[in-house]
């Protein structure tokens, strides 16, 4: 069974994890930075977001995408600073998650639909929101149970998204305009939650699963034919590196805000896999 290796520690809340420019970009939610680590460990703070960054992504043209969680907006980060491109509050219901960016420009975020860190939850649906590169918003899909990690095959046509309480992974199929039709269920996922997930070449879905304490390499109809376990919580995953065959994943001890800026326990960790990823993120 393979072992990961720490990487990166003494982060708050690490999440969004993409691979670019020879480095792992990634959001330290809780600290409110946006962070790159190279594979040596040297680390370098590209941004800060005060509401709180969670997805990533870049424009054709390189220029970096955010996700601000708490204000719901869409942040592009141009040479001379952060710019809106988007607000999302009219469209997503409550904070704003992970995101991944197609080959065009296009953001497809995702969003907490409720508040999962209230003493009494009221859990609510919620939706995808499509952003054009020009800023232009409307919404995806909707009636999502928290919909989370989110991946597009390459060719893209088609678009695939972990429902975090619905134990699932869940495909559609993308337009030539973007948007979402032909909902299916990719895989149900037993005794296990989807949080970030990426793709690899031979079309099988890495899925970090918080509570199974694990990443889970996991087929079209539900197969899962690889486990690879992490002391704590798998966040989210990312393959990577040179040859795309470095997985890392964000783990974290705890998934409480307060406790994950006061306790720093959340870390990047890798291990090499088989098989390289492709598509995007």
């Amino acid at each position: 069974m393979k072992t990961p290796t720490v990487l990166l520690d003494g982060l708050a809340f690490s999440e969004g994890p993409r691979w670019h420019d020879e480095k792992l970009f990634f959001s330290d939610m809780q600290d409110a930075k946006v962070l790159t680590v190279d594979l040596d460990g040297r680390v370098e703070t590209v941004a800060e977001v005060p509401a709180l960054p969670s997805g990533l992504g870049w424009l054709p043209d390189g220029r970096l995408l955010v996700v601000s969680m708490e204000d719901r907006r869409l942040l592009r980060f141009d040479p001379d600073g952060p710019r809106e491109v988007a607000d999302l509050s009219s469209h997503a219901t409550y904070h704003c998650n992970d995101m991944v960016v197609d080959s065009k420009g296009r953001a497809y975020i995702g969003n907490f639909g409720f508040d999962i860190h209230a003493e009494k939850i009221d859990f609510r649906k919620a939706e995808i929101v499509l952003v054009e590169p020009d800023g232009q918003v409307r919404t995806a899909a909707s009636d999502l149970a928290f919909p989370n990690g989110t991946v597009i095959t390459p060719d893209g046509r088609t678009l695939i998204v972990g429902e975090s309480f619905g134990a699932r992974l869940t495909a559609f199929d993308v337009a030539e305009d973007g948007s979402l039709s032909n909902r299916r269920v990719w895989a149900k996922l037993e005794k296990a939650v989807p949080d970030g997930i990426c793709l690899d070449a031979e079309g099988a879905i890495w899925v970090a699963s918080p509570i199974s304490g694990a990443v889970l390499r996991v087929h079209e109809g539900g197969e899962v034919s690889e486990r690879i376990p992490v002391t704590t919580q798998a966040i989210a995953c990312m393959l990577g590196g040179p040859d795309r065959r470095t997985l890392f994943i964000c783990t974290a001890e705890d998934t409480n805000p307060a406790r994950c800026r006061a306790n720093r326990k959340s870390r990047i960790e890798t291990v090499r896999v088989d098989v390289p990823g492709a598509g995007f993120p």
